[in-house]
């Protein structure tokens, strides 16, 4: 892909994650201040190398699985050098529901899922112990490309065995992003599934992450589901350690400003 293909991809991907209908040609000539004719062009590129498509009989297009991969790719190679507007924000409120319920590691864990379902409008999700904590499930169903119900079986599939797959799996990044078909379980139910793995008083390798559909918000909820793993660490070490738990500090590399 040209620097630009690569550009008007993402375009494509971001805009599609906010207005949930096809990206056409007039919208991102506008975005990068050439002719249609030229945007229809690198997109009809942009199909052939299997990254977009066509819905139906629609003259704009939508990502494909390949062309979400390439993206986030993209996105984790870079490291999150330009956060999302309001990330520090967000995490500042995670934190402090995580502290409100640190004294007892289920609560404070259930609470950082309970965050993660408002700030992303996904399902979260979590490990504590043996168990697994879900919450938005009615959030992830009122999603446009659930509304016909057409992938309800694959996704609940994907709901009832992320359990046993996480403890046979046991994902080892510290952040792991499946998308669509590369979901280990529920492939055809076009959703991704965004985890990371944090250590807690039960295990080296508790888990959180969200489930949604493809189309995402990827810089955002990838640094919110990692920020929050971060968060579940820090604070449920320290209470553990014995700490005054009054504040909890992120690394470093986390105590950037807003964009």
């Amino acid at each position: 892909m040209t620097e630009r293909q690569q550009a008007i991809l993402a375009a494509i991907i971001e805009q599609y994650a906010e207005i949930a209908a096809p990206v056409g040609s007039v919208t991102l000539a506008k975005l990068f201040g050439v002719s249609s004719a030229t945007i229809r062009s690198e997109m009809a590129k942009l199909e052939d190398m299997g990254f977009v498509k066509a819905p139906h009989t629609s003259a704009g297009r939508i990502p494909t699985d390949r062309g979400y991969r390439v993206y986030v790719n993209g996105i984790t190679n870079a490291q999150m050098s330009e956060l999302p507007s309001g990330i520090d924000r967000s995490t500042k409120a995670i934190a402090a529901h995580v502290q409100l319920n640190v004294q007892r590691s289920d609560r404070a864990i259930r609470s950082a899922v309970d965050s993660l379902v408002e700030l992303t409008g996904n399902l979260g999700f979590a490990t504590i112990g043996s168990e697994l904590y879900m919450n938005g499930i009615g959030r992830l169903f009122s999603q446009p490309e659930f509304l016909e119900g057409r992938h309800v079986q694959s996704v609940a599939n994907l709901i009832d065995n992320i359990e046993p797959w996480l403890r046979e799996a046991r994902p080892n990044e510290p952040l792991n992003v499946f998308i669509g078909s590369e979901n280990p379980i529920g492939k055809n139910s076009d959703t991704t599934l965004i985890i990371s793995k944090f250590r807690s008083p039960y295990s080296d390798r508790s888990y959180i992450g969200v489930i949604g559909p493809m189309r995402q918000r990827y810089r955002r909820t990838m640094e919110l589901v990692r920020r929050t793993g971060a968060v579940l660490e820090k604070s449920l070490q320290y209470h553990d350690n014995g700490g005054d738990m009054k504040i909890v500090q992120l690394p470093q590399k986390d105590r950037r400003g807003d964009k």
